[in-house]
């Protein structure tokens, strides 16, 4: 498999971009997003799914030359409209904002709408703990998970993140989805023609199946049963209903070029630790190295890190027929 650094990759995620129709400034935020996933070992959200915002872009279902509009509404309150482009874009322009107005009110609460996937969700939390924030994250999705009891997706995967600055370390960052697995887990098994493990999924009659076809005719199941749907709902509450985005259930699917834009949301909420106790560094140092204290425990995130800080050095193995593949939608 070709070996490109991470410069390669953003650059050739960027060119792709622009070739499809994104405008320079939307290319350059969305091929650093891809180039962070590849950097982190999440290539399926990297230039695994470079070819999806390629078909998007090209059928119009993303507009790529959108210009996020944002808003500080309140002391604690920044709204931000995508007007149907990615959702990198209107965090970037977004971030600042939300920072101060956390710094000044000691929370702040940045909302989302008409909005597109935001690919690894931990980043942006992970960029706000470095701005010296605590901060959580929520983003609904097209549907794929039935509610609990239920058969018909109605929920996205919904993922949530959690980070967290230290003061000796990168940040704790938490990133999870609220289903049992990734949807491009399901598809990358259904391409490949293997089985999933008992649990990711449903069929059409909500019972258990190895089968990915079927599980993508289905529904995926949460993690941890019924609290995991349950945390679904939150997420979608946050994502969707507290933003004024679209429902999961009224977003048009990722997996399709067709249909109108998906109009997500998301919902990310920042903390400024000084506005509250004393010492939080120190008290979260003494709470890590508890941790670490124990044999065997690890940190979230320790397999990303290592991860980032072996394709900075190495650079990241891509497979030569996805880049085929991303050519063809490109020159297409």
């Amino acid at each position: 498999m070709p070996l490109l650094t991470l410069d390669e990759i953003e650059t050739f995620a960027r060119d792709a971009l622009t070739d499809c129709g994104a405008s320079a400034p939307v290319a350059a935020s969305v091929s650093r997003s891809v180039r962070r996933a590849e950097a982190d070992g999440i290539g399926r959200v990297g230039l695994g799914y470079l070819g999806t915002y390629l078909a998007h872009l090209k059928s119009g279902k993303v507009d790529g030359r959108a210009e996020p509009g944002v808003n500080r509404a309140r002391a604690g309150t920044v709204l931000a409209d995508a007007r149907h482009g990615f959702a990198h874009p209107a965090f970037d322009l977004a971030r600042p904002v939300l920072v101060e107005a956390a710094q000044e009110a000691g929370t702040a609460t940045l909302a989302i709408r008409r909005s597109y996937s935001i690919g690894v969700v931990g980043h942006p939390v992970e960029d706000l703990a470095e701005a010296g924030l605590i901060a959580l994250a929520f983003t609904n999705s097209p549907p794929n998970m039935a509610p609990w009891g239920g058969r018909k997706p109605l929920f996205g995967t919904n993922p949530l993140a959690f980070a967290a600055p230290r003061k000796a370390g990168p940040p704790i960052v938490i990133d999870l989805a609220t289903s049992q697995v990734t949807k491009v887990s399901l598809v990358a098994a259904a391409k490949a023609g293997t089985t999933i493990p008992e649990g990711w999924a449903l069929d059409t009659e909500g019972q258990p199946t190895t089968d990915p076809a079927a599980a993508l005719s289905g529904s995926m199941a949460p993690f941890g049963g019924a609290k995991g749907a349950a945390v679904a709902l939150i997420v979608e509450i946050l994502a969707a209903g507290l933003t004024g985005a679209n429902f999961s259930k009224d977003a048009s699917a990722y997996a399709r070029s067709d249909g109108p834009p998906p109009g997500v949301g998301q919902c990310i909420v920042a903390f400024d630790p000084s506005a509250f106790a004393d010492g939080f560094a120190e008290r979260i140092e003494d709470l890590i190295c508890a941790i670490h204290a124990q044999e065997g425990a690890r940190l979230p995130g320790a397999r990303r890190l290592a991860a980032r800080e072996a394709s900075q050095a190495r650079g990241v193995e891509v497979d030569a027929a996805l880049l085929t593949q991303i050519e063809k939608i490109r020159f297409a």
